[in-house]
């Protein structure tokens, strides 16, 4: 890779800010001054540094996020906050974009990144990744419910849904419900709901696959993913 393009991919500006940088001599190679953009570097072997500080070079980064409400599931909306600009300029700038979505008013488990072929194996219908959710809804959610979402519901729409794994947690007036589901079609959760004649009051997504949701993480905040996570989300 050409140094100048690593250093812009890392952050580092323009390649017009990056040549100014290089010329200054800030810039090591294992330990000797480069100064010419054009001159290639292996990013896994050679030790690059600015003004002392090592670079180090990814390609792709994996964020965990504890969605809020209120948030929309996108890089850019001219009215409303999205979950991009809930993120450091250090993972921005790598131009991540939301696995799939979570509505405005959703909180919970949501994957960024910016590998498309991870995005594809997550979101590919043929993979059915389970995805789990936790509600209260206002109805009281019976064991009627739980056989009729076990083989699946129609929609308003006509679609009948996949089978669905229902829990209850808490049955009354307002019942506290788990979900999984392994699809995702517009406002699922609350439409399946709906066909039973409940209505969904509040939603959280706390799994994707194999992995549940860091409960160290408060609402509107993220991490990076481990490798032994990433793993474990691609893992049939």
């Amino acid at each position: 890779m050409r140094m100048d393009k690593l250093l812009a991919n890392m952050g580092f500006g323009t390649r017009k800010d990056v040549k100014k940088l290089m010329k200054s001599g800030g810039v090591h190679v294992n330990g000797e001054i480069v100064k010419e953009g054009k001159v290639h570097v292996d990013p896994d072997q050679d030790l690059v540094t600015v003004f002392g500080e090592e670079v180090k070079y990814k390609s792709h980064i994996y964020l965990m996020m504890n969605k809020p409400q209120g948030v929309i599931s996108a890089t850019e909306d001219s009215e409303h906050e999205t979950v991009i600009d809930l993120i450091l300029y250090e993972h921005a700038m790598y131009e991540p974009f939301p696995v799939g979505r979570l509505d405005k008013d959703t909180e919970g488990f949501l994957l960024i990144t910016n590998d498309g072929q991870f995005s594809h194996a997550l979101m590919s219908p043929k993979r059915h990744v389970p995805k789990t959710y936790v509600a209260t809804v206002r109805g009281k959610v019976i064991e009627e419910d739980v056989e009729m979402f076990k083989r699946g519901v129609t929609l308003d729409d006509g679609y009948e849904t996949k089978p669905a794994q229902l829990i209850i947690l808490k049955q009354g007036e307002i019942s506290e419900i788990e979900l999984t589901i392994t699809e995702g079609k517009y406002h699922q959760v609350k439409r399946m709901f709906e066909a039973v004649d409940k209505k969904v009051l509040t939603l959280k997504r706390t799994k994707i696959g194999n992995l549940t949701l860091d409960p160290e993480l408060e609402l509107g905040t993220y991490r990076e993913l481990t490798a032994k996570e990433i793993e474990l989300l691609l893992a049939k």
